[in-house]
């Protein structure tokens, strides 16, 4: 609790009892009772001189600033604090105090992008692992299994549920229930999460096999030059929307020359056609969170009042579209996925069919997905890929393959 009027800044909690030391430990209950020391406040407090303060602060007619909650154990301690109904609470939230937030994290500090340089170097030992592993007869919950376990031995653990699968075409499938053979492309996104809790997130697509087929190769290298000429063209200033839209190009036009679309590309990109093959935003900001800071409100973290959510299919699920600034870090990730449910509702619907060759997509069904992602840090005039290089060009993962198999 910060008190802005008087700046005293105050901490809140249950002190250790018998039955903490019994169940926690007396490490655990040395952390909990060092917590003022450690947090540099001005004061410790119990839960219920808390709730004397901010009930005191309401009856004195001054405005309670607190964030968007999203646990239900907080929206119960919230109506308790303010008297308010459960349903009324998000009404509530300090729009200042978000921005605030917002404002402060969003540029990471030296010590931030260590850290952070920590859980990408996990992450990489992770990727590498799992190409290792990537074998015929291999089940997926045995590579995520070993992933897991180096993102526990390494740091927290990691900074979301793995997603591995040779259905990529699913954008976050979390079924691990395949057996691997060969001819078959692994998606892997993946991010560990170090013990100050700074995150990665990085995603890597491979063939079982070792050597992509030219079918495989032809996509893959799509993706790639989606993924490699928007990195190129970080730098403080740029628009992220106009990053997301550079790799829809990219996008449109490769599938142009392999046959799968036609027609103009800026005018298939500015009505959304290329969304049957990429449907999702380039990418978000890294932190703290995975998707830093995003339980505040996209609108407040990715937007702003200059730049407005589109509500096209697709570019509607762009996180983050304003522009970037030094201290920034933003995944980019741009992906290819044949996702059959949804070819075949456009093609009944004959959508966008002056730009889409449904016939030759047909044949694309049992494909897949590939997507490509890297951690981007914003420098003072261009950026930085964060952590160990994980092999990405065609060359390179083949290679590592060959070498480590």
């Amino acid at each position: 609790m910060i008190d802005i009027d008087s700046g005293l800044n105050y901490i809140s909690g249950v002190f250790p009892e018998m039955d903490h030391l019994i169940w926690l430990g007396s490490e655990e209950a040395k952390r909990i009772e060092v917590a003022v020391k450690e947090s540099a406040v001005d004061k410790g407090i119990t839960p219920s001189e808390f709730e004397e303060i901010i009930k005191q602060a309401i009856i004195d007619g001054r405005k309670i600033h607190f964030l968007p909650p999203y646990r239900a154990d907080q929206y119960l301690q919230l109506q308790n604090l303010l008297g308010l109904n459960v349903s009324a609470i998000d009404n509530y939230v300090s729009v200042e105090l978000i921005e605030a937030v917002v404002k402060m994290r969003s540029i990471k500090t030296e010590l931030e992008i260590s850290e952070m340089e920590k859980a990408a170097n996990i992450c990489y030992e992770m990727h590498t692992t799992a190409m290792k592993m990537a074998k015929d007869g291999v089940s997926e919950q045995e590579i995520v299994g070993k992933m897991e376990g180096i993102a526990i031995s390494k740091g927290w653990g990691t900074s979301f549920p793995i997603i591995l699968s040779k259905d990529g075409q699913y954008l976050h499938n979390h079924f691990h229930g395949n057996i691997l053979k060969n001819g078959d492309l692994l998606l892997v996104d993946a991010g560990a999460e170090t013990n100050s809790h700074y995150a990665s997130d990085m995603t890597r697509t491979f063939p079982v096999s070792g050597k992509f087929s030219e079918r495989q190769k032809e996509i893959y290298e799509i993706v790639l030059k989606a993924n490699e000429e928007t990195i190129k063209e970080v730098k403080p200033g740029i628009f992220f929307k106009d990053l997301h839209l550079l790799a829809a190009k990219i996008i449109v036009e490769g599938l142009k020359e392999v046959g799968i679309m036609k027609g103009d590309i800026e005018e298939a990109v500015r009505k959304g056609a290329h969304a049957l093959f990429f449907p999702h935003g380039l990418g978000h900001q890294l932190g703290m969170d995975v998707h830093d800071m995003e339980g505040l409100g996209e609108k407040y973290v990715g937007y702003n009042k200059n730049v407005k959510r589109s509500k096209q299919f697709g570019l509607a699920f762009l996180r983050f579209a304003k522009n970037l600034k030094k201290g920034y870090v933003i995944t980019i990730e741009p992906g290819i996925y044949f996702i059959p449910l949804m070819i075949d509702m456009w093609k009944k619907e004959n959508k966008f069919s002056e730009f889409i060759n449904y016939e030759k997509v047909e044949t694309y069904k049992d494909f897949g997905g590939v997507r490509i992602e890297d951690d981007i840090l914003v420098t003072e005039n261009s950026y930085k890929i964060l952590g160990k290089k994980v092999p990405k060009k065609v060359e390179e993962i083949e290679k590592f393959i060959s070498e480590n198999n």
